[in-house]
């Protein structure tokens, strides 16, 4: 089933988005790549949350295409990428991002992610501060008040039926790419991945994106994260859900495309 889903899921967002293949220390990373010919802005890569892929990122990269360079990374075990023996946790996946960015060429890209994905991406800003010029978190996880399995699963739950439905069948054949194994033990990485104690050392500005039906991450806990940021700022998208990239990709475009810009003039 899942292999079903994935060809015509593949089938339908390679209109938008085409596979680039790049290999990192003999593992084959795939990523989705869209963007103008030209352009001096900054690339803009995106990273994927526990469990799904750069699927759930086309619809985002398509609104940003006409002004930016845009990649999708399928971090390794999820997606199409080549999947490691091991579960890699959060530290882990910061490196292999950091390794992709390097071998593709990408110089100081923006990271835009969402949920686990800015976990990730936090610590890799943390460790790579040359790497990045400026991060786009949406949907920020772990909140400290929740971290525990039965308090995000609730949150999930609670969630789930504020998202668009077009998301079900993406998630059905990321899961099935990962297996539901590598998802269970990722998502107990991220539970003990502590952001707050990172978010201080972040030298890049970052904007942070909440949509305002989002029980996962809470406006308070959106505010806390952009307060512990040093160049931090808090943008809340209305009517959205946790999946902000998926549902509401026009209005996240509106705010990170002049966040950018903005950036790389100052």
């Amino acid at each position: 089933m899942g292999a079903v889903l994935d060809r015509l899921v593949d089938r339908r967002l390679a209109r938008a988005a085409g596979s680039q293949w790049t290999r990192v220390d003999g593992r084959r990373f795939h990523a989705r790549h869209a963007g103008p010919e030209a352009t001096t802005a900054s690339p803009v890569v995106c990273v994927h949350g526990v469990g799904v892929s750069s699927r759930y990122m086309v619809a985002t990269m398509t609104e940003l295409a006409s002004t930016f360079e845009v990649y999708a990374i399928d971090l390794p075990g999820f997606g199409l990428t080549d999947k490691p023996p091991e579960v890699l946790d959060v530290v882990g996946l910061a490196d292999a991002l950091a390794a992709w960015i390097q071998v593709a060429g990408l110089g100081r890209p923006a990271l835009l992610a969402n949920s686990v994905g800015c976990q990730v991406a936090v610590d890799f800003a943390v460790r790579y501060p040359e790497r990045v010029s400026r991060m786009v978190l949406v949907g920020p996880t772990t909140d400290p008040a929740a971290r525990t399995t039965l308090g995000q699963v609730l949150r999930w739950l609670r969630n789930l039926p504020g998202e668009r439905p077009g998301q079900m069948p993406l998630s059905v054949a990321d899961y099935a790419d990962a297996g539901v194994g590598r998802v269970l033990r990722t998502f107990g990485h991220a539970l003990v991945d502590r952001i707050e104690d990172k978010l201080a050392l972040v030298q890049a500005p970052t904007l942070v994106v909440r949509g305002d039906r989002d029980p996962i991450v809470p406006q308070a806990w959106a505010e806390e994260v952009t307060r512990l940021l040093p160049h931090g700022r808090l943008a809340v998208v209305a009517g959205a859900p946790h999946t902000v990239n998926f549902a509401a990709p026009g209005a996240l475009a509106e705010l990170v495309g002049p966040f950018l810009v903005e950036v790389d003039l100052a």
